[in-house]
């Protein structure tokens, strides 16, 4: 007897040896040097696809930013949706009789007001600005109007982006008429 020798020869050792061994693509190199290798491989030319969706993500960040509405827009805006609410609050029924005597036309005296409504809206309004879109909260309203009468109160959340506002929230109290 020579020794220990596996059953077969040998054959089975030197295949489990072979797959103990690491492969370096055909070089001995240092594990200093596999992973400065491998660092190296992160940073290698980025695809074509990739640079186009990064190119893509960043013009449309440009082009956001130049369209976020401005304060002045949110006013306007927000002015003739005063218009819109303040009319179908009062002009529909909510005005005191006295009053629907003497008003004829209380949609056309709401319009008038639409400027200092906006001035208004402006006023109560606040601003939060992301650089290519902007949140506005308002809250306005509740004052009284009259001795026995107090205008609804509204609070309105609005994202303004790419030119355009979307309310986001609001809400009101029913007003008081006596």
């Amino acid at each position: 007897m020579r020794g220990f020798e596996p059953p077969d020869g040998g054959t089975t050792s030197r295949c489990l040896n072979h797959l103990a061994t690491p492969a370096v693509s055909g070089k001995n190199l240092p594990i200093g040097l596999l992973v400065l290798e491998m660092l190296i491989g992160l940073f290698r030319k980025p695809s074509a696809n990739a640079v186009a969706a990064v190119l893509a993500l960043a013009a449309s960040g440009v082009a956001l930013t130049f369209t976020n509405p401005s304060s002045e827009d949110f006013k306007s805006y927000a002015g003739g949706q005063l218009v819109s609410l303040i009319s179908d609050e009062l002009c529909d029924g909510g005005l005191p009789m006295v009053l629907q005597l003497w008003v004829k036309d209380c949609p056309r005296l709401i319009l008038d007001q639409e400027p200092a409504l906006a001035e208004l809206a402006g006023q109560f309004s606040r601003r939060l600005n992301f650089g290519f879109a902007s949140v506005y909260t308002t809250e306005i309203g509740g004052q009284d109007l009259l001795p026995t009468l107090r205008l609804p109160q509204y609070s309105v959340t609005t994202l303004g982006i790419a030119g355009q506002f979307v309310i986001l929230h609001s809400s009101s109290d029913a007003g008081k008429i006596e």
